[in-house]
């Protein structure tokens, strides 16, 4: 079943500061509303605040536009192209690159926190720099994120400028929708015929649920999920942990595969190219990425480094497009 039409969506195409002096004027061709309430931001500066005061509203306003295009989203991706469950440095990184390639999928992402971006806000022990081994500075270069060049590896002076300019650059995104504070609490799966030898499922979607209720379902009664059907999920859920490994924690559970490997220990060296190589198919319709991935290959760990969570990210988006007709022909009901 194929997904809906993806909406048109209007964004404001000029800034008010860097005016040199000069008013900006907003026109139909910016897309910013031409609401008489609405000026410059350099005229709002350096004047008389003691007359200020915000456009009317009335609260059930406010509710009602967020609830609207809430639920709007819900049942737009409920059908969707490939849902990204885990919205880290490697998630953010495959949403971006699927995005922009192939602005015709629908992309749900699928972030348990409330806060997406995972572990990459800051570098190693919360310091603020990024340290990327190259060649991963060309995804670096591809976003416009500044760096310092080391000669072997880059270092982005505060990690939170990467997180924060990919972030921004997928929530910009026509055709993607980032469900935060949502947890994904199992797969749907179909019985699999495909004779691939892989497995005999194949996945098929997300069982999705409020973090909130996912988290209290051992101290409340049952509260039942909701669906998210598509051809192809991609796992970026990051290490064993509370919400880490899940999928393939659930791929274990379900016998479709025998035991995890266990992430190794600490090798820069060895581990980011492990995990940018084995990025892949892991059973029909699956595909892991990211620290996830050392979860079921037995991988070293790389620690601070961030360039095989880009890269991943980046092999994964291929891995995806690779298998994508396939699997949504597989996917009819």
């Amino acid at each position: 079943m194929a997904p809906s039409a993806i909406p048109d969506q209007h964004y404001a195409t000029t800034t008010t500061l860097a005016t040199n002096g000069k008013k900006a004027t907003a026109t139909k061709e910016d897309n910013i509303p031409l609401n008489p309430l609405t000026k410059p931001l350099s005229d709002m500066l350096f004047t008389d605040w003691s007359t200020f005061s915000f456009a009317p509203i009335r609260e059930s306003t406010v509710s009602r536009a967020m609830t609207r295009r809430y639920f709007a989203d819900l049942d737009a991706y409920a059908e969707s192209d490939i849902v990204i469950v885990g919205a880290g440095s490697c998630g953010l990184s495959c949403a971006y690159t699927l995005g922009t390639l192939r602005p015709d999928l629908r992309i749900a992402i699928v972030e348990a926190g409330v806060a997406p971006g995972g572990g990459a806000w800051l570098g190693g022990q919360l310091f603020s720099a990024m340290v990327m081994r190259k060649p991963a500075d060309v995804f670096l270069s591809e976003l416009g994120v500044p760096f310092e060049d080391e000669g072997d590896y880059v270092v982005v002076k505060h990690a939170a400028l990467f997180t924060s300019t990919v972030l921004s650059k997928v929530l910009l995104l026509p055709n993607v929708k980032l469900f935060n504070a949502t947890a994904v609490e199992d797969l749907i799966t179909r019985k699999f015929e495909g004779g691939e030898g892989i497995s005999d499922v194949r996945v098929a979607g997300v069982v999705t649920n409020w973090t909130l209720v996912s988290m209290h379902h051992d101290d409340q009664s049952c509260m039942d999920p909701n669906t998210i059907n598509a051809p192809v999920v991609i796992s970026t859920t990051g290490h064993d942990g509370p919400f880490g490994a899940f999928s393939v924690k659930r791929l274990v559970s379900m016998k479709q595969i025998e035991q995890l490997g266990g992430m190794r220990g600490l090798d820069m060296q060895s581990a980011e190219d492990a995990i940018v190589k084995n990025t892949r198919e892991i059973v029909p319709g699956l595909i892991v990425g990211g620290m996830e991935l050392s979860e079921v290959d037995g991988a070293n760990r790389m620690g601070p480094t961030f360039g095989a969570m880009a890269l991943s990210g980046v092999k994964a988006a291929e891995e995806a497009l690779k298998v994508f007709d396939l699997r949504r022909s597989q996917n009819h009901v």
